[in-house]
């Protein structure tokens, strides 16, 4: 994992696409542009023509237009995008939790296609897909060479119908097919139950439309069954964002009225807000309320939160919420570190843009921009240490992002080359391939167990190796 990972986005085969995004709608136009620069648009017509005419085949001149947009955004930051027809149908079918797909987060490592997390219950979580594993062929197409957006072109289809994957999984040093048949993947986003008696456990894996909804009802049920919680672990670890909204609204079910949930800053009137723990900041389309449901002693309930390296956007809007307002213990691994929002405005009917229009803050007055959230309390991934965090793909690591641009963070890179090598060495030297981390939520879950710990009083197994990575340079 030398190379660098390039996380250009969450696209769950048709899924959200855009990466760890905190993302608002906005569907106004905006007719404020400043004059254009003549000399370099004339050099732009001139390249347009030049290509339209001398190259070696006919080329589409729509085709030519869109990918000058798509080259312009793309260079701005690593969660810009312009979306076509296309890409903007997979990006709202994303928010709504559902889409036609085999059911994996996916980013690129080394031009391959690599699985980030199979989405449980999807086909491709059936068919025994791995964290780690590369795509190295989609049916007879090698993926070598492809873009992200190519690869996952392939990837897609009709439901019922199949596509057959090469994996190449390097802890196990062996390529083998498999076939997956597409369909429609509903992912739930909210996971809950009462670990132990008096204990709850409430898991967001993503912000979605109806995350606000079903966090609701399944507290409401673990309250009905067990009125008598004394702790509740809310785990935020590998949610890589999704809408403000949610966020805002998660934050406000365990905070007091008008609490300050988040502050947005940037160059536009628009994107100076402050959201506080109130209905009227969290309900997109209005309607009824659904935390109004919920006992209010869930504003008082001992509680703690669980992040790692892949919590990141609006999992970190939440996580810096409640441990500035010092509602809860943060627990686990410094965070990704993605402290910008995206806000998606339509061209027309069938394409938009989502473009990064400010930083956000949490109520302190902290930009977590390509640093991220530092726990209270560090946590290994497991009682003998951490097997990949070091690997993980963190804000600071990707091309053009805020902060520093494309100044490379050497001891970062360094570090994952180590934790790379000597992964390896062990693997060479057992002969067996390392031991997978245990299902979040499960008895085996590490993690969770410290922070029962934690509610119980008892003695938390802190990590002894983990350290904070400092924010590169900040340019407000």
């Amino acid at each position: 994992m030398g190379a660098k990972l390039k996380v250009a986005g969450l696209l769950t085969m048709g899924a959200l696409a855009g990466a760890l995004t905190t993302i608002q709608f906005q569907a106004e136009a905006r007719n404020t542009y400043g004059p254009l620069p003549l000399e370099e648009m004339q050099q732009l017509a001139a390249v347009f023509g030049m290509v339209k005419n001398d190259y070696v085949e006919q080329v589409d001149e729509k085709k030519l237009i869109t990918d000058a947009i798509s080259g312009m955004v793309a260079g701005l930051d690593p969660h810009s995008q312009y979306f076509d027809k296309k890409s903007f149908k997979e990006f709202r079918e994303g928010t709504t939790g559902k889409f036609v797909g085999v059911g994996i987060e996916i980013g690129m490592e080394d031009g391959l296609v690599k699985v980030v997390s199979p989405i449980e219950g999807s086909p491709a979580f059936r068919a025994g897909l791995k964290s780690g594993d590369l795509i190295t062929k989609i049916d007879d197409s090698a993926v070598k060479g492809l873009s992200m957006d190519q690869a996952v072109k392939r990837m897609r289809g009709e439901p019922a119908t199949k596509v057959m994957l090469t994996i190449f999984r390097k802890s196990e040093n062996r390529s083998f097919p498999v076939t997956i048949t597409r369909e429609e993947i509903r992912v739930q986003s909210v996971r809950a139950k009462e670990v132990e008696p008096g204990y709850a456990w409430i898991r967001v894996t993503q912000f979605q439309d109806r995350t606000v909804e079903d966090f609701s009802r399944k507290l409401e049920d673990i309250y009905k069954q067990d009125p008598n919680i004394k702790g509740v672990i809310l785990d935020l670890r590998n949610d890589p964002g999704g809408l403000l909204e949610g966020a805002v609204a998660i934050a406000s079910a365990f905070l007091p009225s008008d609490s300050v949930v988040v502050s947005t800053n940037g160059q536009i009137a628009e994107s100076k807000a402050t959201f506080r723990a109130t209905p009227d900041n969290y309900l997109r389309r209005g309607g009824a309320d659904p935390l109004k449901k919920l006992p209010a002693s869930l504003k008082t309930v001992p509680m703690v939160v669980l992040v790692n390296e892949g919590s990141a956007s609006a999992s970190e809007i939440v996580a810096g919420a409640l441990q500035d307002h010092k509602r809860a213990t943060l627990m686990g691994a410094q965070t990704f570190g993605k402290g910008s929002v995206q806000t998606v405005r339509p061209l027309t009917a069938d394409t938009a843009l989502k473009i990064t229009t400010a930083r956000y803050y949490t109520p302190s007055g902290r930009s977590i921009q390509a640093k991220g959230i530092v726990p209270d309390i560090w946590l290994d991934e497991t009682a003998e240490g951490n097997v990949f965090a070091a690997l993980r793909t963190r804000e600071a690591d990707l091309e053009k992002h805020l902060g520093n641009g494309d100044e490379k963070d050497e001891a970062r890179e360094k570090a994952r080359e180590e934790a790379r090598k000597k992964l390896e060495e062990q693997v060479a030297k057992s002969k067996e391939p390392p031991k997978p981390l245990p299902e979040f939520g499960s008895a085996e879950d590490f993690q969770l167990v410290q922070a029962l710990n934690q509610l119980k009083g008892k003695q938390v197994m802190v990590s002894k190796s983990m350290t904070e990575r400092k924010a590169e340079a900040a340019t407000e």
